[in-house]
């Protein structure tokens, strides 16, 4: 605003200097031409000094004008030149603060730069090691799976070179400890024979090779006997020996009731262990349910005979069973129920009634 005034003022102080004379308020203006012609020298001298004053007054007044006007622009002049420092210290102070925010936003995006690279060859080197794990961690699976074949292919190898070991072989349950004293395991063997199979007697290609107790030691604890071991010649005499226990309701030794089973490693008998409750619920329903050897179940389905070596392929063949499907489905969910009560209760069979019950589940 005082820089318009100034301009303003400066502005009518010009239309003043370049107006003319004859505009201006002169005493000159008060006479005319002719008048001037006739004055005298006298008067004619008076009217120019008057003259000579009045434009005296007006040059003295013009120059005091020009001088404030001057001054006055010295004066805005100075601002304008201190505005104009200010300014430029203030730019220079933003240019300074906008270059120091452009180095550290160029030092942080170098920084993230550098970081996310870094970040970017961690993350591939830990795919790397990631994919070396999981192939590493393969090969063991593959590895532990091909002993874990290798293991259940020795115990398969294993077990049927038990069972062949032990083919031949009776076990006699229930025989009192120290009944063998008079005779001996072999006399109570023949023993057993003339008494329940009078008939087999007579066989003298029937002999009893040798006999023994398991386990060896005796333990005192133990209520029940320990079991008889009866090793035969041949395998023909013990499925003899077998065929007539199943057809006789009761065996017995000086009146006391025995039990008779074939001799299986610990892996066949688990595994016909697993058919027990099977062909339980099967021969309630006049399957005819037999578990053969070594460990596969056969049962009579629609007048035909079928027979299964493991309760996958019993499974996958479900539908072709139609008439055992539900009853064997049924045979399922209660041993399930009834595992899962006995070990909510805390119910368990004795290892004496858990060796009896396996053996008397064979036939």
């Amino acid at each position: 605003m005082p820089s318009n005034k100034h301009r303003n003022r400066g502005n009518k102080i010009n239309d003043d200097i370049m107006m003319p004379p004859n505009k201006q308020n002169t005493p000159s203006q008060d006479y005319e031409d002719d008048e001037i012609e006739e004055m005298q020298d006298t008067d004619l001298k008076k009217f120019m000094i008057k003259t000579f004053r009045s434009f005296q007054k007006q040059i003295l007044e013009l120059q005091k004008s020009l001088l404030d006007r001057i001054e006055n622009l010295s004066h805005e002049n100075e601002i304008l030149r201190k505005n104009q420092n200010e300014t430029q210290k203030l730019v220079e102070q933003e240019r300074v603060i906008v270059k120091r925010y452009q180095n550290e936003m160029k030092s942080s995006i170098d920084q993230m730069t550098n970081t996310l690279e870094s970040l970017t060859n961690r993350m591939g080197e830990a795919e790397e090691r990631i994919s070396d794990l999981e192939d590493r961690e393969e090969e063991r699976i593959q590895s532990i799976q091909r002993k874990e074949e290798e293991i259940r292919n020795l115990k398969n190898i294993v077990g049927n070179v038990q069972d062949t070991i032990k083919k031949p072989n009776i076990w006699v349950l229930g025989v009192p400890e120290g009944m063998e004293r008079e005779k001996g395991l072999e006399g109570l063997s023949s023993e057993i024979l003339a008494e329940n199979f009078p008939g087999l007697e007579k066989d003298r290609d029937i002999l009893v090779q040798e006999a023994h107790r398991t386990p060896n030691k005796h333990d005192q604890k133990r209520s029940s006997p320990r079991h008889v071991v009866m090793k035969l010649t041949t395998v023909k005499h013990k499925e003899k020996i077998l065929k007539c226990a199943r057809e006789k309701p009761q065996i017995t030794l000086r009146g006391s009731p025995i039990r008779l089973t074939a001799d299986f490693s610990s892996e066949t008998l688990q595994a016909r262990r697993e058919w027990r409750d099977i062909a339980q619920v099967l021969r309630e329903k006049n399957c005819q349910p037999r578990i053969l050897y070594p460990a596969k179940l056969s049962f009579v389905n629609e007048g035909e005979i079928k027979t299964f070596h493991s309760k996958q392929k019993l499974k996958t063949l479900w539908p072709l069973v139609r008439p055992c499907k539900r009853y064997i489905k049924m045979c399922y969910t209660q041993k399930h129920r009834n595992t899962a009560i006995n070990m909510k209760e805390g119910k368990g069979r004795t290892p004496t009634s858990k060796r009896a019950w396996e053996a008397q589940s064979i036939y």
